[in-house]
Formats: C-alpha cells, structure tokens, sequence
C-alpha cells in the first residue's frame, strides 16, 4: 500500500492557497495548513477533513514567524512522519510609487514574502534530506516578477528573489532528490481581487485568452509541479497568466 504523502502549505485560509490545498486533498495527500487568520484556517481545515476524507491541520500565525516554522515542520512529523511537499505560498502586496514607497512598506513586504519563503523552505529541506524520496517544494511567485507593473516595483523585487531561490536551491538539494520549482500566478480571480469592481472585466479585455485565472488553474498547475509526474522538474519557473506577460498592456489604462 502507498503511503500517503504529507504537505505544508501557507496562506491557505482561502484564493489560490485553499484551492492547492483542497487539490492535494482530493489525491490523499495529508495537510498541515497556515493562515494568519486562526478562524479562517481552522473552517478550512474542517471542511477539507469532512469533504476529502484526509487529515487537515491548522496552524495559524505569521507565516515568516521562526516559531510558526517550527511548529508547522513538527506538525507534519509528529502526526505523520514526513515532510514530502512544501507549497511557501503566503505572500502580501503593499502598492505604493516608487518615489514615496516607505521603509517600513519596503521591509514588510521582503520580511513576508523572502525571509518567509526562504526559512520554510530551508527548515523543511532539513527533514527532506533524510528522506529517501526527499520531497518537492513549490515556492509562489508571481508574473510581475517578468513584467513591469506600476505600483509594485518591491512586491515585484521580492518575487523575483523567489524564483532566483528556486533555481540557486537546485545545486545544494537535488543531490537529496529535493525538487524546488515555483509558479508565477497572473492576473487571478479571488475573494480579494474581487472587491475591486472592475478587475475581472478590466482583464478579460487585456488577457488573450480572454479571461483572468481561476485559482483552480492555478492548483491544477501546482499539484502536476509536486507530483510524481514532474519528477525530472526542478529549478524552473512556470508563468499561468494566460499570455499577459507576452503583451503585458498596462491595467491602468
């Protein structure tokens, strides 16, 4: 019988987060989920259980946190003795001009998005490596991470490192059999983009395929990166922005 596979996942209260987590849910694949927000993760944690039959557990707080690290890492080995997959997908955006962007925005977002991303994924690749079948990691990233985008020149800095991380991390961890790729969303219809009124409308009109992302595009493509099926995959990069990023006109125009 296959053992079932074990998989850490942050920001995964809802949007793209919740989908990859109810995708690898839907393949047996054991969970331990984070969320800043105690109550959301929690309510996703119990209906993913209820719906997929698996075990689901939720750890809230700070993604970054060295403490929420640690606690999500022992987590996946205390119940079910292995890390096999990481997703570091909590990320924030603060928008802001270049020329007035503040420090403190500056800081948070690096803090957040690289120093989280970059701690998990070294924390977990010291469980990986004493595994005979190592593991896969799957860092998020983001299309603007390609193209230039007004307002995001830090959000997009810190993406960017996200990906350098993915390819520089092959040279130390694929000799453990430790997969690191990562995915660059475009433009994606969540709960929070949608309370701009405008925005499924504004890229429908500049995305040639005609229509901005569901998060269920982006968690098909996420569980294929961490799957078996890519096991020759690492280093790299997939953008799933349905063509923005060849064209890239500008959403504010």
């Amino acid at each position: 019988m296959k053992t079932k596979r074990t998989a850490i996942i942050t920001g995964a209260g809802q949007g793209i987060g919740l989908a990859i987590s109810e995708k690898l849910a839907a393949q047996s694949v054991n969970l331990i989920l984070n969320d800043l927000e105690e109550k959301l993760i929690s309510k996703a944690c119990e209906r993913i259980s209820h719906v997929h039959g698996v075990a689901a557990i939720p750890i809230s707080g700070d993604s970054s946190s060295e403490e929420v690290i640690e606690a999500m890492i022992q987590a996946a080995v205390s119940h079910f003795g292995t890390v096999d997959i990481i997703v570091a997908n909590a990320g924030i955006t603060l928008f802001g001009a270049f020329l007035e962007y503040s420090r403190a925005d500056f800081m948070e977002v690096t803090r957040v998005n690289q120093a989280g991303t970059f701690f998990l994924a070294q924390a977990a690749a010291k469980v990986m490596k004493e595994q005979p079948n190592g593991g896969a990691m799957l860092l998020t990233s983001s299309v603007t991470a390609h193209q230039s985008h007004e307002n995001l020149a830090a959000y997009a800095m810190s993406k960017a490192a996200i990906e350098m991380l993915a390819k520089n991390l092959v040279l130390e961890l694929a000799p453990s059999k430790i997969r690191v790729n990562s995915i660059a969303p475009g433009a994606t219809v969540t709960n929070r983009t949608l309370l701009d009124p405008d925005y499924e409308s504004t890229w429908c009109e500049i995305t040639p395929l005609g229509s901005p992302a569901t998060v269920w595009d982006i968690a098909n493509a996420a569980a294929f990166l961490v799957s078996e099926e890519a096991r020759h995959i690492t280093g790299q990069t997939l953008i799933i922005d349905g063509g923005w990023s060849c064209v890239s006109p500008s959403p504010y125009t």
